[in-house]
């Protein structure tokens, strides 16, 4: 199940690289080029990542952390062109799977 979530997260946030950079982004930032549209879209598979967090036994305080996450990064990422950069160096969805695999591995 947490191989799944990584598998989106990074889909969402780190699936491609820059030729000759080390800097990756996915698929938020492109759908994101699509106003309002693009965000919703993104925001809508992250708040699910979100979900999945909560029904594997995260807690409150960590819920909300992550959907924090999700909402400055949907509200930031919403600004054109601004906003896909920002998503390339932000990645919620890898921050949220980091929380997420930190908790479980208390």
């Amino acid at each position: 199940m947490i191989a799944e979530l990584d598998l989106l997260a990074a889909l969402l946030d780190s699936r491609w690289r820059i030729p000759g950079t080390s800097i990756r982004f996915g698929l938020d930032a492109l759908v994101g080029m699509v106003p309002v549209l693009g965000d919703a879209a993104t925001a809508i598979v992250s708040a699910y990542i979100v979900l999945r967090a909560r029904n594997l036994g995260a807690r409150k305080g960590l819920v909300a952390r992550m959907v924090g996450n999700v909402l400055l990064d949907t509200a930031v990422g919403s600004i054109p062109i601004l906003g896909s950069i920002f998503d390339m160096y932000f990645k919620a969805n890898n921050r949220n799977m980091r929380l997420l695999r930190r908790h479980l591995n208390k």
